[in-house]
């Protein structure tokens, strides 16, 4: 059996999403720089850190803009995303943030899968996280 090289891993920060709550980096670069693995990301304010006010398209916007953000600070864009998970309060609000998710992606269309969970981070109603090759 032959030795694996080591995996490299970069850590990806950016203060225009929000800072960790937890013991996890926003995103984690390998393969030599071409795969991102980003954390979920929650509805939080990056200047504020508290969870935006409104109902779950505005939600979902903010957690879209978070995603922009630490896909752009590994160099990224959400043309570079391959697959994406999106975690639901609520299935009943499925469409709703269908609609947000796709105008983000425009014609871009990545492998997803979409679950209702039984609870959120701080009790937010959306979470999406996203592996994207650059």
């Amino acid at each position: 059996m032959h030795d694996a090289p080591p995996v490299v891993r970069t850590v990806i920060s950016t203060p225009d999403a929000p800072a960790a709550i937890g013991p996890y980096s926003q995103g984690i670069v390998v393969s030599g720089g071409r795969t991102l693995y980003t954390a979920g990301q929650i509805p939080l304010d990056p200047q504020t850190m508290q969870i935006v006010d409104g109902d779950v398209r505005v939600q979902a916007e903010r957690v879209m803009h978070n995603l922009a953000a630490v896909l752009r600070a590994a160099g990224m864009d959400f043309g570079n995303v391959v697959r994406c998970g999106i975690f639901l309060k609520d299935m009943k609000d499925f469409a709703a943030v269908n609609e947000v998710y796709g105008r983000h992606f425009g014609d871009h269309r990545p492998a997803r899968s979409t679950v209702a969970v039984a609870t959120l981070p701080k009790d937010v109603l959306v979470e999406i996280d996203a592996i994207a090759v650059g």
